[in-house]
C-alpha cells in the first residue's frame, strides 16, 4: 500500500520526520548488479535532496534490470514505510520485495525466497509516494535487503533515492554484540585451579 503526502513540506520538517537516514551504517551499504560499484550508497540521502541527482545514482548492468540492495543500520531499527524515486522512461523499478536480517542475499536466494513483504511499484519521480510496511513484521530489523525484480520495460533500472522512516532503537549494534559475548562463558575466563596455579603441588 502507497500513501501521498498531501502536506506542504515547507511547513512541515519531512527530513526529521521518522527519517532512518542518519541510522543507515552507509559504509557498509551494497548492491549487486550494479553498473558502478559502490553507487548504491549515493541514493541514501536527506528527504530534502531527495531529487537531487547531482549526487548519484544507482543503475544496473545494461541489458540486466534486475538490482538487489543490501542495507545495514547502526542500531536496531522499525520500519514503517520505504519511498523509492526511480529514473524516467521506463528505468523505476516496477516491483520490490524485502528480507530482514539475512545478509548475504544473492539473485539466486532472493527468487527462491519468500520476502517478509513485496510491492507492486508505481513510477515517483517526484518522490510523493511512500509504501507503507505490514509494521508488525518490521520490529527490531538490522538489516535490510531490497530485491528489484524488474521495471517498466527498459533496459536498466535507475534509483536516485531511498528513503526509510520508522524508529531506531537506543541499543547500538556494537552494543548487541558485546552483551551477546559477554553472556556466551568463555572456557579462558573459567580456568582450573591447576591452570591458575593454584591447585595442590609435591615436594
Amino acid at each position: 500500500m502507497a500513501c501521498v503526502h498531501d502536506h506542504s513540506c515547507e511547513d512541515h520538517d519531512c527530513s526529521s520526520d521518522f527519517s532512518l537516514y542518519k541510522n543507515i551504517d552507509l559504509p557498509r551499504v551494497s548492491a549487486l548488479n550494479e553498473a558502478v560499484q559502490g553507487s548504491a550508497k549515493s541514493v541514501f540521502k536527506a528527504w530534502e535532496q531527495r531529487l537531487d541527482i547531482s549526487t548519484g545514482l544507482l543503475e544496473s548492468n545494461d541489458g540486466d534490470p534486475e538490482l538487489i540492495v543490501f542495507i545495514p543500520f547502526t542500531s536496531d531499527v522499525k520500519i514503517k514505510s520505504i519511498s523509492i524515486v526511480g529514473g524516467a522512461d521506463g528505468t523505476s523499478p516496477a516491483k520490490m520485495r524485502a528480507f530482514i536480517n539475512r545478509e548475504g542475499i544473492d539473485f539466486s536466494d532472493a527468487q527462491g525466497m519468500q520476502p517478509v513483504q513485496e510491492w507492486d511499484l508505481a513510477e515517483n519521480l517526484q518522490g510523493v509516494l511512500e509504501y507503507q510496511t505490514r509494521y508488525s513484521r518490521f520490529q527490531s530489523v538490522g538489516s535490510l535487503t531490497l530485491h528489484f525484480p524488474e521495471n517498466f520495460n527498459a533496459d536498466t533500472t535507475q534509483i536516485h533515492y531511498i528513503g526509510l522512516k520508522g524508529e531506531a532503537t537506543q541499543l547500538k549494534r556494537d552494543v548487541i554484540a558485546t552483551i551477546v559475548y559477554e553472556v556466551m562463558p568463555n572456557p579462558s575466563d573459567h580456568k582450573t585451579k591447576a591452570e591458575t596455579g593454584g591447585g595442590l603441588s609435591s615436594v
